[in-house]
């Protein structure tokens, strides 16, 4: 890459001896000359023109509590004379590093905390003029999956707070031989304490959960290669075997500790007793660390989180942090919520600068939800005229409809009407039941007569025969509605 941004550097006296030409002369005379003595052409005025390169040296995983790790300035070797290196970090705080005279940058007992971006600048002479090659990395710490969680019940006559803290802390002082043993650490998770089945008055269960980590100091110290694929295999490898340590070193250390003995001043004596020990394999990540599949080489490992997001304990992915929250730094199990008054305006915030008050923060609110109100406004208005619009029109369609067949609206409304008037005043048969003012039997005769008569004529619809017409008018008084013989030419 350095090669590759190199151009010839031309001193100051050559524009007064010719110039272009003279310098096109010498180099065609150097090159055929280094050609033939089977030398690589090289130019003496060889000199960079731009002194200064950027390089990206890519991303960099380090698991967690590594004993030693050697990170170099350049990922290629450098063969250049009294160079200088000076490693910086992207934090405003400044931080001493530990730098080796080759210029490696060295971590001991890798922490989360000390995982972002990394800047290496080279500093050398060529040709006595300063050159400087920056080469820059991304750091994240990671852990291979492996935990044991442990379960403990111990028997005790009380069930207070006090006596119940001060068997705690007797038991992990116990402990802490333990864990420089065996090269690990145990976190207190949960207490409780509930009344025994057997006798639930006088006798109480304490149960106790204890969380085993392995990433401790010298944790790694049987992994020693550089080779990153035989050192995670190796990382592996010694999970599972300090991981069945610690089970065994536990199941014998209660089997020693079986009983603790508590007592004080004010504190009344009492034993705790333990009567269960178990045990349980986890592939959990720890707090602050997620699974992604940047590192290639490991796609179930636990990858630290970057700042704006965080994991609780046992969690499989890193969330940005909710609004209100922020998290500076990498690693973080939970984010940080703003002081009083004060929001973030989106999730992910990294920075204590990102909350605000929250009056900028529903101003902003405000100005969004502004052109969904008006839409609201608006609505009704455009659904009243629609409406209207789609009256007018059926209004419109009908006065059309009208105007168009008069003749038809004139027929079907005389049709209507007297097929009203027939229906209200139809009289029944006559029979021997029938009124004083009802006309002698041979009526029936005649009726019958008439309508035979008239079948050769097929009647209209809605029209009454004359039969019908004249029993209407002999029930009806004068003013009632006779059909006359050009009335029913009308209807047909």
């Amino acid at each position: 890459t350095a090669q590759r941004g190199r151009m010839l550097y031309v001193p100051r006296i050559w524009p007064a001896l010719g110039g272009p030409r003279v310098l096109g002369t010498m180099q065609i005379l150097t090159l055929v000359l280094c050609s033939c003595s089977g030398k690589t052409a090289a130019l003496p005025w060889d000199l960079p023109g731009n002194s200064s390169w950027e390089h990206q040296g890519g991303l960099v995983f380090i698991h967690t509590e590594s004993s030693l790790y050697s990170l170099p300035c350049s990922p290629i070797e450098m063969e250049v004379a009294h160079p200088t290196y000076r490693w910086v970090q992207d934090r405003a705080a400044s931080r001493l590093f530990s730098v080796t005279k080759e210029g490696h940058l060295l971590f001991q007992h890798f922490q989360a905390g000390d995982s972002g971006n990394y800047s290496c600048t080279i500093s050398y002479m060529k040709h006595r003029v300063p050159v400087s090659q920056t080469f820059h990395y991304s750091i994240f710490g990671y852990h291979v999956l492996g935990g044991l969680d442990t379960v403990l019940l111990f028997h005790s006559k009380l069930c207070e707070d006090e006596p119940t803290k001060r068997f705690l802390r007797d038991l992990q002082d116990k402990l802490r031989q333990l864990e420089i043993k065996q090269h690990c650490k145990l976190h207190l998770t949960a207490t409780f304490c509930f009344p025994s089945l057997n006798s639930p008055s006088d006798d109480f269960i304490v149960q106790v959960q204890l969380e085993v980590s392995l990433f401790v100091p010298h944790w790694d110290e049987h992994c020693n290669s550089q080779d990153v694929e035989t050192v995670t295999d190796c990382y592996r490898r010694t999970v599972r075997h300090n991981l069945g340590q610690v089970q065994l070193a536990l199941t014998r250390f209660f089997k020693e500790h079986k009983s603790f003995h508590i007592t004080g001043p004010d504190i009344p004596s009492s034993n705790f007793t333990n009567e269960f020990v178990g045990f349980l394999k986890t592939k959990q990540c720890r707090g602050g660390y997620g699974q992604t599949k940047q590192l290639q080489r490991c796609l179930d490992c636990c990858i630290v989180c970057p700042p704006g997001t965080s994991s609780p304990p046992k969690a499989s992915r890193c969330s940005p942090c909710p609004v209100g929250t922020y998290s500076p730094i990498y690693g973080v199990a939970f984010c940080t919520p703003c002081k009083d008054g004060m929001i973030t305006r989106v999730p992910g915030a990294s920075s204590m600068t990102d909350c605000v008050k929250k009056e900028r923060t529903k101003q902003a609110v405000s100005i969004a939800h502004r052109i969904p109100v008006l839409i609201l406004i608006m609505l009704p208005a455009l659904l009243a005229l629609n409406f209207l619009f789609i009256l007018s029109s059926c209004y419109w369609f009908y006065r059309e409809y009208r105007a168009s067949s008069p003749r038809a609206s004139k027929t079907t409304g005389r049709t209507t009407g007297l097929e009203m008037v027939t229906s209200f005043f139809r009289i029944p048969r006559q029979g021997p039941q029938a009124g004083p003012d009802a006309g002698p039997t041979s009526d029936t005769s005649d009726v019958d007569a008439s309508t035979s008569q008239g079948g050769n004529e097929e009647p209209t619809d809605g029209a009454p025969s004359t039969a019908v017409t004249s029993n209407l008018a002999a029930v009806t008084d004068e003013t009632a509605p006779v059909l006359t013989q050009e009335d029913r030419k009308d209807t047909f």
